[in-house]
């Protein structure tokens, strides 16, 4: 297997992003990791075509409140190595890489936060570590499990990165925010990815989602969203006003379905990925979240 390592150098001064990297090699692979703070551990899962730097909002004030963030990058994305061959690439590879870096981690009393792809990946994770896991925080994600027609939103996006293997990362990122990104915002996004070579993943990942239940990945996901409906640990579930794909409807359908789940929140003026948008006003509602739900006082 070849893989492609970003250069080091092309993550140096980041704007807002500071973090020390850390490292596990899975399977050959060299893994990165953000690991911030000390307290109960918050585990972010980000979504396709970002990385750790999505987290850089809210990492500061849960790191103040008194918590542990950890952010892990998949392979092919961030500081992580990136396998040139798109056919490497699988719903299963993901989760089982990241379930090894956060398993040399040793995590206990979790709280999972997932948004985009990182949805379908730390959901699984959260079901399959039940034990490890104390509450969930669902932002605009959702889980394919292939039994509904996709929408027409996904479906441009889908042949949109099927057509541009050398896929623009900035210009897919101010597609999805409401912010008026600055341009050395756009640089950080699309640091990791200097050439097509390093792209794969995020040009192979929009391919992954399952079209109909016997495409890989539909029934996995079909398994966690079962594991789910009986899921009775605080979730906290917010989702953006204006992301086309995953709406607020979309949000209430993982309220409905999770026993555990407290009411929809929407957050105003924020696109796909709110992180971007709004990351300081979410970082404030999961700060009063898990003061409940560590049962301490807010910060």
């Amino acid at each position: 297997m070849e893989a492609f390592r970003t250069p080091d150098e092309r993550f140096e001064g980041l704007p807002g992003y500071d973090f020390e990297p850390h490292y596990a090699d899975v399977g050959g692979l060299r893994m990165h990791y953000v690991d911030e703070g000390s307290g109960p551990p918050v585990v972010c899962f980000h979504g396709e075509p970002t990385w750790a730097y999505l987290y850089r909002k809210m990492i500061p004030p849960l790191v103040e409140a008194g918590h542990r963030v950890v952010a892990p990058d998949y392979p092919g994305f961030g500081r992580s190595d990136k396998p040139t061959d798109r056919g490497w690439y699988s719903y299963d590879r993901h989760c089982e890489h990241v379930s090894a870096v956060l398993a040399g981690l040793d995590l206990q009393n979790v709280t999972v936060v997932v948004q985009d792809w990182g949805g379908p990946i730390g959901l699984r994770w959260a079901v399959e570590n039940e034990d490890r896991v104390a509450s969930i925080v669902i932002l605009n994600t959702g889980l394919f499990r292939g039994g509904m027609r996709a929408s027409d939103a996904f479906m441009a996006w889908r042949s949109f990165a099927e057509r541009n293997p050398d896929l623009p990362v900035g210009f897919v990122l101010q597609g999805a925010t409401k912010t008026e990104l600055s341009q050395e915002v756009v640089d950080a996004y699309e640091a990791p990815f200097p050439n097509v070579e390093s792209k794969a993943g995020a040009a192979q990942f929009p391919l992954l989602v399952p079209l109909d239940e016997q495409s890989p990945g539909a029934a996995e996901m079909q398994a966690v969203s079962e594991r789910l409906s009986s899921w009775e640990k605080p979730v906290l579930v917010c989702f953006s006003d204006s992301d086309p794909i995953f709406t607020p409807k979309a949000g209430e359908r993982f309220v409905d379905r999770i026993p555990g789940a407290r009411p929809l929140h929407v957050i105003e003026g924020a696109a796909h990925f709110l992180q971007e948008d709004k990351g300081e006003e979410i970082a404030a509602s999961m700060v009063e979240f898990l003061s409940a739900v560590h049962g301490r006082a807010v910060g």
